[in-house]
């Protein structure tokens, strides 16, 4: 009745293994558990899972080239503008990466519709005051004509439609700054992305020439976000004004109303349709190697500062989970994919081209594993509305359940590359990190391998392996695939359906550009 002597000794070493190095809870099993060398079945009440387990940890949580590796990635190549020679390095890094580890990778073209960079982005005051302001271009912001705007400067607060009403006629060929809260928490940075495209809109109907938002980090902290999707230009010419810089602007033109003029020039680098590569890497399946789970991460990031919380921790840590796997001799029954895509910071356009290209598999990919959010600690998932696969993930990661992982919900949000997925009705599992240093870094110049964990990233990566394994290695598929129909109900259950209109991308949705054909 009790498991086999290998499996005990594998169970030991984990053990040992992890408490030697992050100081965590031993691996628990069921001691009535039917012993299986072969891994057949992974069930948290059966060996397999727990032996599979057993021989993943040690891999990650020892001696490992996941920290060299990120730090190539970040301090050598830097950030990683989608469309930029940086990203072509980090392409180039990812594949020798897998290849180095004999796990087969492959690139994969989609177009993205722009290339972009920042020019010399310069704000003047003219007066009645001058003094200097720190500001950075938001991404794919169209440039302002040659030769720049030169235009009053109007506060409109936080941009509602009755900031805008009481702004009235003064806002038409202005140039606008908007307010905004620091962002301290998720919902925080939800909003930073809810908010601005009712405020885009007023600003172009109200005629305004370009907008400024104030910072939402403190101690004069620039960082880059984009307010468009798909890929595509944005409408009108924006950018992140440091948030004291942005503070006393806004309080001098509530000392001198209608009289603070500027000269704003932002001379942003736009060119035409760009060919860009998502990685694959792939450990086949033993049973049905047609039929795959998805583990992925993005590649890109913003170029202020390197890319490590967002998202070069994660993409390391992709690349490690499969050496792990690869390296405990175990073959699952069906195909894990590891998945890095590019285009995330402009709309996910990477997994939105993936899924666009792989649809006729779409039946057959089982589930999709996401990490976006630095290296928080995961108490568990966001299942976006899917409880129909509760239950089967708690049998998958019983093995750490006293490392507190089972904690999902079916919460989601629409900010990272599940979500054309989520359209296509494929099972989703995204991460749901604990904010750590995520949110003060976020974008940000500051966002440097020196913010990355690396004993947070490693238990992160044990995570995401166990996961991936269980449910490429379970017998019965972890959920079904949504009709349309029923993918409806999901957005509509979630709420996600008023997020997506309130970020812009309902339409999408509507007109059949992102998710399932009826």
């Amino acid at each position: 009745m009790r498991l086999g002597s290998l499996l005990i000794t594998s169970l030991f070493l984990c053990v040992v293994a992890v408490s030697s190095f992050a100081q965590l809870p031993p691996v628990k099993t069921d001691p009535l558990a039917k012993s299986s060398s072969s891994a057949q079945v992974c069930s948290a009440t059966e060996a397999s899972c727990a032996e599979a387990a057993a021989k993943i940890l040690p891999q990650v949580m020892g001696p490992s080239p996941m920290e060299e590796n990120l730090r190539r990635l970040t301090d050598e190549i830097g950030g990683r503008v989608t469309g930029s020679p940086e990203m072509a390095k980090a392409v180039d890094w990812a594949v020798a990466a897998f290849l180095f580890e004999s796990v087969e990778a492959h690139t994969e073209k989609y177009t993205m519709a722009h290339s972009w960079s920042e020019g010399d982005t310069r704000l003047e005051l003219l007066g009645p005051l001058k003094f200097p302001v720190r500001l950075t271009a938001e991404g794919w912001s169209p440039a302002t004509p040659p030769g720049g705007i030169e235009a009053n400067i109007i506060y409109v607060g936080s941009g509602t439609p009755d900031d805008f009403a009481k702004a009235g006629t003064s806002v038409k060929g202005a140039i606008l700054l908007v307010s905004s809260e620091i962002g301290a928490t998720w919902k925080d940075l939800f909003s930073e992305y809810d908010l601005p495209p009712g405020i885009i809109d007023r600003a172009l109907k109200g005629g305004a020439s370009a907008i400024l938002w104030m910072g939402a980090r403190e101690r004069l902290l620039l960082y880059r976000h984009s307010n468009s999707g798909d890929g595509q230009l944005d409408v009108i010419p924006q950018a992140v004004v440091a948030r004291e810089d942005a503070m006393r602007l806004a309080r001098t033109i509530e000392a001198y109303p209608g009289k603070v003029r500027a000269s704003f020039s932002m001379p942003n680098k736009i060119g035409g349709p760009i060919e860009q590569q998502n990685v694959i890497g792939e450990i086949r399946g033993r049973e049905k190697p047609d039929e795959s789970v998805l583990l992925g991460a993005h590649l890109d990031s913003w170029e202020l500062g390197t890319g490590a919380l967002d998202n070069g921790c994660n993409a390391a840590l992709v690349i490690e989970a499969a050496r792990a796997i690869r390296a405990t001799g175990l073959v699952p029954r069906r195909s894990i994919r590891f998945a890095l895509f590019t285009g995330e910071e402009q709309g996910m356009v990477g997994s939105w081209q993936y899924v666009a290209a792989h649809r006729a598999e779409m039946d057959k990919i089982r589930g999709v594993i996401i990490f976006d959010s630095g290296t928080g600690r995961v108490p568990g998932y966001f299942l976006t509305g899917r409880a129909d696969i509760r239950d089967a993930l708690q049998e998958i990661l019983k093995p750490l359940s006293s490392w507190g992982v089972n904690n999902h919900t079916v919460y989601g949000d629409i900010g990272t590359d599940n979500w054309d997925f989520v359209l296509d009705g494929v099972p989703t599992m995204v991460a749901n990190q604990e904010e750590a240093n995520y949110l003060p870094n976020y974008h940000a110049a500051s966002d440097t391998l020196d913010k990355v964990d690396m004993r947070e990233l490693k238990i992160n990566t044990a995570i995401a392996a166990v996961t991936a394994w269980g449910v490429a290695d379970r017998a019965e598929p972890l959920g079904k695939r949504l009709s349309r129909a029923e993918i409806e109900q999901q957005l509509k259950d979630t709420g996600l359906d008023e997020q997506m209109k309130k970020q812009g991308v309902w339409e999408g949705w509507q007109n059949g550009t992102h998710g399932r054909k009826p």
